[in-house]
């Protein structure tokens, strides 16, 4: 029985977020060059797309490898959580794509600048390539 009690209020809390879904949209930072979202809030939770340095003047990735990328692209999630009510203390989960782990340490560096206290949830991974050329990727997921 209280399994049953527990699928029955799972299903009415997705039925809630998916009724509470709302596109998170902001021109400064990059549009999406494919078929998603910036960003959705569902419920009390926003997912952020991976996002990559792009420039929003030229569309193409900014230049200075994976530690000047980290920078945009966190500058463009800061501008992405400020429509949505948030800021970086709000981000209970990151991931981060780097298409070498050598720039793990560079790219620390630059996160620890924005993160500083109750860190989120996060892994790093090391892919074979990021769309247009980008040595980084970040999504992350925010709670208000």
């Amino acid at each position: 029985m209280k399994y049953l009690i527990f699928i029955l209020c799972l299903i009415l809390t997705i039925n809630l977020s998916a009724k509470d879904k709302k596109v998170i949209l902001t021109d400064k930072s990059p549009k999406p060059i494919g078929p998603y979202s910036q960003a959705i809030k569902a419920g009390s939770t926003i997912y952020l797309s991976g996002q990559i340095a792009l420039d929003t003047a030229t569309g193409k990735i900014a230049e200075g490898g994976a530690s000047k990328e980290a920078e945009i692209i966190l500058n463009n999630i800061k501008y992405i959580l400020e429509v949505a009510n948030c800021t970086f203390e709000n981000i209970v989960k990151t991931t981060i794509y780097l298409t070498d782990i050598k720039d793990f340490n560079p790219v620390n560096k630059v996160y620890a600048t924005y993160f500083t206290a109750d860190f989120p949830a996060r892994e790093t991974i090391q892919v074979a390539g990021l769309p247009m050329g980008a040595h980084i990727e970040i999504s992350v997921i925010a709670v208000k």
